[in-house]
């Protein structure tokens, strides 16, 4: 009983934030208008961290990593990465894209404290089940395996230490408009000698 009034307490208080919260963001829109260039208040940000945080059950925070960390799930993770999710985030995690920069709110710097103190459950979540209300669409719900999300759960993890050979690599699988890929195609022929065979897109096309 004791447990279920501290629950109630909580839900209360929280409920009182966001109402509060819920105001001064009105007022501000009313005043600044609406725009996906501003910045997200710190009333903001503490309201989406705390809903994204109640919107994963305890249960699935507890979860652990079931892949086994190897140099080729790693690798495996790293072209999923970059076809799929660093037009937002960027090859780094740094969200300093033009993708992400005009999202709002912003991508996290997924390198920092704010998604690295995050359980493996947390991270595994989010990338199932998306967040509302942001850019982050549910991938689970795109045919995309649980097992690919244990693996970027991993790569995640590894974001602070990619080296720039990760980076290259990674910039390579980077999803490229047909132009692109014929300046790609350009420079390796002129590094390698016009006999040179053009570079193909990849054929892992992303979502």
């Amino acid at each position: 009983m004791r447990k279920l009034l501290k629950v109630l307490a909580a839900v209360g208080a929280f409920a009182v934030v966001a109402a509060i919260g819920g105001i001064i963001a009105a007022c501000l829109m009313l005043h600044h208008g609406f725009s996906a260039r501003d910045q997200p208040s710190r009333t903001e940000a503490l309201m989406a961290q705390t809903m994204r945080a109640l919107a994963v059950p305890a249960r699935t925070k507890r979860l652990t990593n079931p892949v086994r960390p190897t140099e080729k799930s790693f690798m495996a993770a790293r072209a999923h990465f970059a076809d799929h999710c660093s037009q937002c985030h960027g090859n780094d995690g740094a969200g300093q894209t033009e993708m992400g920069r005009n999202l709002y709110p912003k991508p996290p710097d997924m390198r920092t404290r704010v998604t690295q103190d995050k359980s493996e459950g947390e991270l595994f979540s989010i990338i199932q089940n998306g967040v509302r209300l942001t850019g982050m669409p549910a991938w689970g719900e795109a045919g995309h395996g649980e097992e690919d999300s244990w693996k970027l759960v991993a790569f995640i993890r590894r974001l602070p230490e990619l080296t720039p050979e990760d980076l290259a690599a990674m910039e390579y699988l980077n999803p490229k408009s047909p132009e692109e890929w014929k300046e790609a195609q350009d420079e390796q022929s002129f590094l390698n000698g016009s006999a040179a065979a053009p570079p193909t897109p990849p054929t892992h096309g992303a979502h």
